[in-house]
C-alpha cells in the first residue's frame, strides 16, 4: 500500500510532530517521510479532507461479536468493518459468543476469521468454564493461541477463592485478569440505577453498594495475591475512589469506563427505552461527573465503547425483559468530543493496549502505519442511517455529537467511512 495523507494535523503524545500539521508518505504500509509537503512523482494514491487530524489507531478493550452461534446479532466480519469505518485499528473481543470462548479452539477460531482484516483482532478468553464461575478455564493454553486477557463477560465472580487462585495462577505468564464489579447477591433481581428514577418508575433497582462491594473485594484480593487486575466498565464515584487509593498502594490494577457511563445518567430512563437498559446500570449525574474527574486524573485507565450488538427480538420487548446492552463504537469518538477536549479523547481512544500487551507504533519514520483518521470539528444528530452494526440497539440514538471520523489506515489497508 502506497499512499500520501495531505496537510495532517498530528495528534500524537507520542510522536515529535505532535501538534504539527504535515504531508505523510506510507510505502509498502510504513511511514517513509513526514514533511511540510511531500511531492507525488510516482502519482501514489493521496488522502485530503477538511481539516484533517491523524492519530495512532484507536483501540477498544470491550467489544462484543455475534459470531459464533449469534450472526443475527453481528458477524466478526461485519464487526471488524464497523470497528473500522469508527476509526478503530485494534478491538479486544469479549468471550460472549456461543460457545463461550474458553479453550484455544476457541480462540484460534475467532483470530483465523479476522485474518488479514484491517483491523486487528484481540481475543479475551473466558475466565471460567462456560463462564459458570465454576472452574478455571484453559487460561495458558489461550494465552498461547493468542488470548490478551481472560474475564466472564459481564459475569462477576462471586467465590473470591476463585478469583485468587486465578490471580495468582495467571501471575506465572504475566496474564491480565477481569473481574466484573458486581455482587449479585447485593444487586438481586435489580435491572436499573437503585436511587429515585428506579422509585419513581417502578423499576427494580441495582445499588451502587453492588459494584463497590465487588471492586473492594477484588482489590483485597489483588493485594493479596500480587497478581495483574483489571477492572472493566465501572459506573459509581466510589469505585473511583476506591481504585485510586489502590493505584495509590501501588497496586497493579487497571479499570475502564464505558463511554455511555460518562456522559448517561438514569434521568434517560423516563421513556422507558430499552437502549438505554445496560449493565453496569446507567448511574446518576454525580456519577458521571466522578468519572469525568477519574479521566481527567489519570485513575481511569481507558475508556470503552462496550459495544454489544443485540437483536430486536431481545430489545423490543417490555424492559424488565430486555437484554442488556448497546452498541458503541459508531458514536464513541462523536460522544467523547461532548465532555472532553479533543487531546484527551484522542490519549484515551489510544490507550490500553500496552496494558493488554499489544504494541503500539508511533507516528514516525520508520513505524508500520496504524493509523485513524478524522475532523474533531462539526456536529449532527445521531441516528440509524449512521448505524455501520447489523444490530440498531443504541443509546445515542438522536443526541447531539461532535466531530467526523474519516476512516483508517492500517495492515496494508485504507478504510473510508465517508
Amino acid at each position: 500500500m502506497n499512499l500520501i495523507i495531505k496537510s495532517a494535523t498530528i495528534l500524537d503524545l507520542k510522536s515529535k510532530h505532535n501538534g504539527s500539521t504535515h504531508d505523510i508518505l506510507i510505502e509498502n504500509g510504513i511511514i517513509t517521510q513526514i514533511a511540510s509537503t511531500i511531492e507525488n512523482p510516482n502519482n501514489y494514491d493521496t488522502i485530503s479532507y477538511e481539516n484533517l487530524h491523524v492519530s495512532q489507531g484507536w483501540f477498544d478493550s470491550s467489544v462484543s461479536l455475534g459470531e459464533p452461534g449469534f450472526e443475527e446479532r453481528e458477524t466478526i466480519e461485519n464487526g471488524l468493518k464497523t470497528a473500522a469505518k469508527s476509526g478503530f485499528t485494534a478491538i479486544a473481543v469479549n468471550p460472549n459468543a456461543n460457545p463461550i470462548a474458553d479453550s484455544k479452539a476457541d480462540i484460534a477460531f475467532l483470530k483465523s476469521n479476522a485474518f488479514g482484516n484491517a483491523v486487528d483482532l484481540y481475543p479475551i478468553g473466558a475466565l471460567t468454564t462456560k463462564s459458570e464461575s465454576v472452574d478455571l478455564a484453559e487460561l495458558f493454553d489461550m494465552k498461547n493461541a493468542g488470548a490478551v486477557a481472560f474475564g466472564d463477560y459481564q459475569k462477576s465472580i462471586d467465590n473470591p477463592n476463585l478469583l485468587k487462585i486465578a490471580l495468582l495462577y495467571a501471575s506465572n505468564f504475566g496474564g491480565l485478569v477481569l473481574s466484573f464489579p458486581q455482587e449479585n447477591k447485593i444487586a438481586g433481581k435489580g435491572i436499573v440505577n437503585e436511587g429515585h428514577n428506579s422509585t419513581r418508575l417502578g423499576l427494580k433497582g441495582i445499588p451502587s453498594l453492588a459494584e463497590e462491594l465487588q471492586v473492594a473485594r477484588d482489590l483485597f484480593l489483588l493485594e493479596y495475591t500480587q497478581g495483574k487486575l483489571h477492572i472493566p466498565t465501572i459506573s459509581t464515584a466510589k469505585s473511583v475512589q476506591l481504585i485510586r487509593e489502590a493505584k495509590q498502594k501501588g497496586l497493579n490494577v487497571s479499570c475502564s469506563v464505558a463511554i455511555h457511563n460518562i456522559l448517561l445518567s438514569d434521568d434517560e430512563l423516563e421513556e422507558f427505552d430499552t437502549n438505554y437498559k445496560i449493565l453496569p446500570p446507567l448511574r446518576t449525574k454525580n456519577d458521571c461527573e466522578a468519572i469525568v474527574a477519574g479521566l481527567q486524573d489519570g485513575t481511569i485507565d481507558m475508556i470503552t465503547s462496550d459495544h454489544n450488538p443485540i437483536d430486536v427480538e431481545h430489545k423490543k420487548v417490555e424492559f424488565d425483559n430486555a437484554m442488556y446492552g448497546t452498541i458503541g463504537l459508531e458514536t464513541a469518538f462523536g460522544a467523547l468530543q461532548t465532555v472532553l477536549s479533543t487531546e484527551k479523547v484522542i490519549e484515551l481512544l489510544t490507550a490500553g493496549k500496552e496494558r493488554f500487551g499489544i504494541e503500539a507504533s508511533q507516528i514516525a519514520v520508520g513505524q508500520i502505519a496504524n493509523l485513524t483518521l478524522f475532523n474533531p470539528k462539526g456536529n449532527y444528530t445521531f441516528t440509524e442511517k449512521h448505524i455501520h452494526s447489523t444490530s440498531k440497539n443504541s443509546a445515542f440514538l438522536g443526541k447531539k455529537l461532535n466531530g467526523t471520523v474519516y476512516g483508517i489506515v492500517h495492515n496494508h489497508q485504507k478504510i473510508d467511512s465517508i
